[in-house]
């Protein structure tokens, strides 16, 4: 396992939920990055309490978690070290009410 598989391996076990993305929570760099905040943030989920890393400023991290999930986009969310995927998985779970769910939240 490289040094970035390392790094990403342990945030993904050491966080409850964690967004790669690009930019921040309160400044993504790409709308996908900014929806998948925004259904976060509908589903209840304090976005202070949200572990982000911003593969812009880690260009290890960036190709590393393509490789780590098998999954060729960002951004990517995990909940309690499972890949849950994209904006768009995120999307169509949050309407059907199964990513509240899985974060714990209920479904509006």
């Amino acid at each position: 396992m490289s040094d970035a598989q390392q790094r990403i391996d342990d945030l993904v076990k050491s966080n409850d939920i964690l967004l790669f993305m690009k930019g921040t929570a309160s400044f993504p760099q790409c709308g996908f990055s900014g929806r998948a905040i925004q259904i976060l943030k509908a589903c209840g989920v304090d976005t202070k309490t949200v572990k982000t890393v911003n593969v812009l400023e880690d260009d290890g991290i960036r190709q590393g978690i393509k490789e780590y999930s098998s999954w060729p986009t960002i951004p990517q969310l995990y909940i309690k070290g499972e890949f849950i995927g994209g904006s768009d998985i995120m999307m169509e779970m949050y309407e059907n009410g199964e990513l509240q769910q899985v974060i714990g939240t209920p479904a509006a």
